[in-house]
């Protein structure tokens, strides 16, 4: 994550959403297909004010990670990528849509980061009473 947060209506965060598809009939996305998918897919994160941090597009699944806005969940974000995609792609490749009804599978894979790492979160909640105001308090 960038480590310098947004600001939002009373917020600051630091929010990313990794998330990952796959085409419904692997692999599909090679060559010129996988060149205009990785256009689409910075247009598109680019009208949503979504900055990229990493795409990678392989023939059968395509990465993605990008910093999204507190009010986007990860299966919003995922979903309006796969459905630009899906449209344009299938448009501008004939045989796409004469292979496929739909060119993303309907299931995804998503995982939110933050830049407060897990290990430090889990540190932070087990030293709970090493805390030197705790120190001095009875219990």
């Amino acid at each position: 994550m960038t480590g310098e947060g947004q600001v939002s209506a009373g917020w600051v965060y630091d929010l990313g959403h990794r998330v990952g598809w796959c085409p419904k009939c692997r692999p599909v996305l090679t060559g010129r297909v996988s060149i205009r998918c990785e256009e689409l897919l910075r247009v598109k994160g680019g009208e949503r004010g979504w900055p990229m941090v990493a795409l990678d597009i392989m023939p059968g699944h395509v990465h993605l990670f990008v910093t999204a806005h507190l009010s986007d969940s990860p299966s919003r974000v995922a979903n309006q990528f796969k459905g630009l995609t899906s449209r344009w792609l299938r448009a501008g490749f004939p045989y796409l849509r004469s292979r496929l009804l739909t060119l993303w599978s309907r299931s995804c894979f998503a995982v939110t980061a933050g830049a407060v790492l897990a290990e430090r979160v889990r540190r932070g909640i087990g030293t709970q009473d090493e805390r030197p105001w705790r120190k001095g308090r009875a219990r």
